[in-house]
């Protein structure tokens, strides 16, 4: 019936654009950390849980003239609920982990209208089966995800670029009025349904088989395991680029649009393409994490999404399959929903306490193929016997081309280790040099072929294709579970302190460049370094990474006419490293977020503790922690505060740059670090400086030709790119500064003024 088509649509639509819509709101309060979103989503799947289950018990505890009171009523409560906007008594006061406030806040502006809109999908479907006996209610479920897919493609496309934050709200309010009436129809048409139903349908419902419950676990597991990826992915890009709402829609979007095309119809999915898609997927993704930052983030996005897609495929695909008889489809979207918030509760809340590391990846990848074998081994008639021949071919390829990438890289390691020589490691197209690697390689394969071939001779039968192909997929899961494993221990090589909370991964490494005094410690942030400390009493303080004597910073430091008693406000402490400018009489006042930056930077790092300024460390949001303060008369305000190589985008916005100002001397110098390898942050800054009445350089240089006072050279001196703002013009004239600066760049008109409503990034990807 059209009326529950166009509400379902419509509920779905709702559903799914209050998600970025509520997390760009809130996203500011707690320092746009990619765990925002990660709560934010546990948030919504624990609710889209709460509703299926509230829409399961209704449909079966009650008459159908009772549930339409029920949820009638329901929704009125939710109507009262409006507007859903968050008061700004939320925002937070402490810097403690903020998983909990943000879910409080969340139930408390959100709960009611987002349980009523989980509970319209499988509600309506219910109430559809009984008005419409003999019609599949499944495809309705595709349709909401169609709705789903269209509001999280139109938010960073056109409701966040064309509407403020307010607005985007009033029309979300309205669309529940709309819905509101939609429903109400569909609840009259269920009031005037006769209560017993058709004869035929009541004998059908009673003869329909209750799934067993090996199948009840499958209906728990693979959704459960396309959550965990779906969020691992979003991490992944969130940490590395930013928190936006684009990086929070495309792995979602894609999320639905697998959940669209297996439940639309069967023919959609097939096992024998889709695991062959699985095949190529996994030695990708192991290519992107053994590379990590040096493969360009393009590539890795197009990876990421794609692994993701085909995760979700199987998941979903395999899902359909295991579908019941409509009788038991509230508790079969139950189950899924069960799924969902599993796997969001552990990526949330059980991997940051158990996990060092984003390491939910690697086990979403190794759980995905395990399902894929357990169903496969089960379901012997899904594909022919041919096929699956053909299947077993395909994978064997595919497991020697991995095999061979596999040898070649830990011969890599091996040279790299001077554990192998010649130094050349050629591929296996490569017939040059080292040859006896790849007569291994092609040796092991021919001994299984010929094994295969001498068993058939003997029994004297055609061979088992089903269980060869099971076999070869419980060998490519052993070998990707060594993979991931190899990939995780060289990611900890050299690792003396690991560390994993709702802002990040942090860890510290300690390395030698052969000297006997220089060893030195170096801090990374996801895979970002942020900061180096030589470990020698004789080197301790040497500035290092982005802020040496010839960086944006350091010139700004130098050239300035006070060099005492300076005021100096930082946003990020990192490792500390700028506070080794200061001297006896000067004062820092540092703003981090992070409990464990604040520690790392104590120890092993010794910057802060030997400085000879002052040092005041504010815990807090940044911004949030200045809107509180009285004006700090910084002569210096330094902006450096990155999530791995993330954006804050709200510490770059219109409102953000009002506060600074508030805090600055009328000759104070704004400085933003801008180091970023996939965003160039130039405009935005200059469209900041343009509106407050700031002049502006960018300072882009290569440090590495630094030497110290020990004519060493300078390998410790990062490349960097820094923004100085001031409304000091003598200061801004230096002839050091001028001559350091970049060239004016043209104003971009397609880049505007970053504010709280509006930041898009997708005309900064450099």
């Amino acid at each position: 019936m059209p009326a529950f088509a166009l509400t379902i649509f419509a509920g779905a639509f709702l559903l799914f654009q209050v998600q970025p819509l509520i997390g760009k709101y809130i996203l500011p309060w707690f320092g746009g950390s990619p765990g925002v979103w990660t709560t934010c989503m546990l948030f919504f799947q624990v609710l889209l849980l709460g509703g299926y289950a509230y829409a399961h018990a209704l449909s079966r505890r009650l008459k159908p003239r009772t549930q339409a009171v029920v949820h009638l009523l329901l929704l009125v409560a939710a109507l009262a609920m409006l507007p859903i906007t968050p008061a700004d008594t939320w925002k937070p006061r402490a810097a403690d982990a903020p998983t909990w406030h943000i879910l409080a806040l969340l139930t408390v502006s959100l709960g009611v209208p987002y349980l009523v809109l989980s509970a319209t999908g499988p509600l309506l479907q219910e109430w559809f089966r009984r008005l419409t006996p003999g019609a599949s209610p499944y495809r309705l479920y595709a349709l909401s995800n169609v709705g789903s897919l269209l509001a999280l493609i139109s938010y960073p496309f056109y409701f966040e670029t064309h509407f403020t934050r307010q607005a985007q709200a009033q029309f979300w309010s309205w669309g529940l009025v709309v819905y509101a009436l939609g429903c109400g129809y569909c609840a009259w048409r269920i009031w005037r349904h006769s209560p017993a139903g058709p004869v035929e349908q009541r004998e059908a419902d009673a003869a329909a088989p209750a799934p067993s419950w090996p199948q009840r676990l499958f209906w728990v597991s693979l959704p459960a395991c396309a959550s965990i990826l779906l969020l691992a992915v979003t991490n992944k890009m969130c940490q590395d680029v930013a928190v936006i709402p684009f990086l929070w829609v495309l792995p979602l979007g894609l999320y639905l649009a697998s959940f669209i095309i297996s439940f639309d119809s069967p023919r959609w999915y097939s096992r024998f393409f889709y695991t062959l898609a699985l095949a190529g997927a996994m030695i990708a993704i192991c290519r992107a994490l053994f590379e990590g930052a040096d493969m360009p983030i393009v590539r890795q996005v197009v990876i990421y999404s794609a692994t993701l897609f085909v995760g979700c495929m199987i998941c979903h695909g395999e899902l359909y399959r295991l579908k019941p008889h409509p009788r038991h489809l509230t508790s079969f979207y139950l189950m899924i929903a069960a799924g969902g918030a599993i796997g969001g509760l552990f990526v949330a809340l059980i991997a940051p306490s158990v996990f060092s590391n984003f390491y939910e990846m690697h086990l979403s990848l190794a759980l995905i193929v395990f399902l894929l074998l357990l169903i496969s081994w089960r379901d012997r008639g899904a594909l022919s016997p041919g096929r699956w021949r053909v299947l077993f071919g395909l994978l064997a390829v595919a497991t020697l081309y991995g095999a061979d990438r596999a040898v070649s890289a830990g011969a890599d390691w091996l040279r790299q280790r001077e554990m192998l020589s010649p130094p050349s490691v050629p591929r296996l197209w490569d017939w040059t040099a080292n040859a006896w690697l790849h007569w291994l390689v092609w040796g092991i394969a021919a001994g299984v072929v010929a094994a295969a071939w001498f068993r058939r001779r003997r029994a004297a039968r055609p061979l088992d294709w089903h269980r060869m192909t099971c076999g070869l997929l419980g060998a490519g899961l052993g070998a990707l579970v060594v993979a991931l494993g190899l990939q995780i221990r060289d990611a900890l090589r050299d690792s003396v302190l690991s560390a994993r909370n709702f802002y990040g991964v942090l860890s510290v490494f300690e390395y030698t460049d052969g000297g006997t005094d220089s060893r030195y410690y170096l801090l990374q942030h996801g895979r970002i370094t942020h900061g180096l400390q030589f470990a020698t009493p004789s080197r301790e303080r040497l500035i290092t990474s982005y802020f040496g004597s010839s960086s944006g910073l350091g010139l700004a430091f130098r050239n300035f006419p006070r060099q005492q008693n300076r005021r100096v406000g930082l946003l990020g402490l990192g490792v500390g490293t700028v506070t080794g400018y200061g001297r006896p009489g000067d004062t820092f006042r540092v703003y981090e977020i992070n409990p464990q930056v604040k520690q790392i930077a104590e120890k092993p790092f010794t910057y802060v503790p030997r400085c000879e300024a002052k040092v005041d460390i504010i815990m807090g949001d940044a911004r949030l922690s200045m809107e509180n303060e009285p004006p700090q008369e910084f002569d210096f305000l330094i902006m450096d505060a990155f999530s791995s190589d993330a954006v804050p985008v709200h510490l770059l916005t219109r409102e953000a740059f009002e506060i600074y100002q508030r805090h600055l001397k009328p000759d104070g110098v704004i400085l933003v670090n801008i180091s970023n390898r996939y965003l160039d942050l130039r405009p935005v800054v200059e469209n900041a400086a343009r509106e407050f009445g700031f002049e502006a350089h960018h300072i882009n240089n290569d440090e590495t030709s630094e030497y110290d006072d020990m004519g060493e050279g300078g390998w410790w001196l990062y490349s960097s790119a820094w923004m100085i703002l001031s409304r000091n013009h003598e200061f801004m004239q230096k002839s050091a500064l001028r001559y350091a600066a970049s060239p004016s760049a043209t104003v971009r008109a397609d880049v505007p003024l970053w504010t709280d409503d509006y930041a898009s990034m997708f005309k900064i990807l450099q």
